[in-house]
């Protein structure tokens, strides 16, 4: 059941004992988002496997407490900012909310109720509830949802007008500088072995021109999400780079703004080739990834060879 942004936060009312739940190494948008509706709400943050560094580095700042891997005995669990049940790993979810702001997603048809917004950020869609239902946003939940809007935008290369809205609306609220966000977000040092992830990277990096667009394919150990905004800012106009965990091969994907005006849905093209490896994908027009099993090599060259079309269609249009 679809809702909008005050019928959400009713029928949370209904509930005392809920989780908001976080992807796995959720970043600072999930944990944001999932700290701001409990701190208005009530309720427990729970991560699967952890927060990314800068969502660590910003509950260390703040002070959010939250449960790595929670146990799944809540009256309702609500998945923030996740739009596959992978990302959940094997956590089993029974009577649940959605609220994201992906362009795909799987979670919607199971779930009891939940608020789908294709926006910047799910932290945005936050915001939006807590004024629905006349929530104060203290300092805390505020700092917190404007580290989510600026990190999941790319500091705002990606984001829409709403986005510049939310940040100018919630710097109103709590007096908070920008620069304060900004200080706490850029003062984490990339380690050492993301900055080795990044050169394999581009070592392993396998090039095509079409026209005049560059799509390249990679592959890493880990930190594929941020090789490929690598690959992008030293001149890939898409890039896809796949890492093996187990069984699985996880592809990160990102995008220029022009590629995506030329065509390429990043979502809508993880979507459908993960369903063909038999996994899940999803995300947004420009950052999107998926799970898929099977070789990494023909799981690249599948993702290389929709955008080659999706191309080639424009073209044509």
């Amino acid at each position: 059941m679809e809702l909008d942004e005050s019928e959400f936060y009713n029928q949370l009312l209904d509930y005392h004992n809920i989780l908001y739940l976080c992807h796995r190494n959720a970043d600072p948008d999930a944990l944001g988002s999932a700290f701001a509706l409990k701190e208005a709400i009530g309720g427990i943050v729970g991560v699967i496997d952890g927060c990314d560094r800068v969502a660590s580095q910003i509950a260390k700042q703040l002070n959010i407490e939250f449960v790595i891997d929670p146990a799944d005995n809540f009256d309702l669990v609500v998945v923030v900012d996740t739009s596959t049940l992978t990302q959940l790993n094997a956590f089993q979810l029974k009577n649940y909310a959605v609220i994201d702001h992906h362009a795909t997603t799987s979670l919607n048809e199971n779930a009891a109720f939940y608020l789908h917004q294709n926006r910047s950020s799910t932290a945005e869609i936050v915001l939006r509830v807590l004024n629905s239902m006349g929530a104060p946003i203290k300092r805390r939940a505020a700092f917190a949802l404007i580290a989510g809007i600026i990190t999941d935008t790319g500091n705002f290369k990606h984001a829409s007008s709403d986005s510049f809205k939310a940040v100018a609306e919630l710097i109103d609220l709590s007096g908070i500088e920008y620069g304060e966000v900004m200080d706490v977000i850029s003062s984490i040092p990339q380690d050492v072995s993301m900055r080795i992830a990044f050169l394999k990277a581009a070592q392993r990096a396998s090039i095509e021109k079409v026209d005049e667009w560059i799509i390249v394919t990679s592959q890493v150990s880990s930190f594929s999400g941020s090789a490929a905004s690598n690959l992008v800012s030293l001149g890939a106009d898409v890039a896809f780079v796949a890492s093996k965990d187990d069984d699985i091969v996880k592809v990160s994907a990102r995008a220029r703004k022009c590629i995506i005006n030329a065509g390429v849905n990043l979502a809508r093209l993880m979507e459908e080739i993960s369903v063909k490896f038999k996994g899940t994908g999803g995300g947004h027009e420009g950052a999107a990834g998926m799970d898929a099993y099977g070789d990494a090599e023909s799981i690249l060259a599948s993702c290389a060879g929709h955008v080659k079309t999706s191309l080639m269609k424009s073209r044509q249009a």
